[in-house]
């Protein structure tokens, strides 16, 4: 069974989160969305609520694809989680060169720990490549309309928290 980890603090999560999500339900037999816990980001959602509104997105992609996913929360290592959930893949969005220069690294890092674990990099669709979470939660903090870059109840949990 090939295992796939997409890692990500989820804060929220959005429809360029789903869509690699979607894709890499493509590639795997099981996909496992570590939900990082980062006390370093300060998340505007606990992790629950994260964890809550990533399997509630997830739901309909399982119907859709066929494929297994599963909401993990982690707070070690990425490669460690890796270990955790049996994964072999290691699955990470691209929007701009911008982050492939960081992706760059930890790739690099993580393969000096441990080499059998490969990384699959997905390009977002180019009508998600803008979406990035803190700009998403900018533009919601500032009363502006988010409801294309999250789906619905992402959308709601956002006007919610910001009212």
């Amino acid at each position: 069974m090939r295992v796939g980890l997409y890692p990500g603090t989820f804060d929220p999560i959005t429809m360029g989160h789903i869509d690699i999500i979607r894709r890499a339900c493509l590639l795997v037999d099981k996909l496992v969305i570590g939900v990082a816990i980062n006390r370093d980001k300060g998340p505007l959602f606990s992790l629950e609520e994260r964890v809550a509104m990533v399997e509630a997105e997830c739901a309909q992609l399982v119907k859709e694809t066929g494929t297994e996913i599963v909401v993990h929360p982690f707070e070690n290592l990425l490669i460690d989680c890796a270990h955790d959930v049996g994964a072999q893949v290691i699955v990470r969005g691209l929007r701009a060169v911008a982050d492939f220069e960081y992706e760059f690294q930890m790739v690099g890092m993580n393969r000096a720990l441990d080499s059998s674990v490969e990384t699959v990099f997905l390009m977002a669709e180019a009508k998600h490549q803008a979406i990035a979470s803190k700009l998403v939660k900018e533009i919601a903090r500032l009363g502006g309309d988010v409801s294309k870059f999250v789906t619905p109840d992402v959308n709601e949990a956002l006007i919610a928290r910001f009212a």
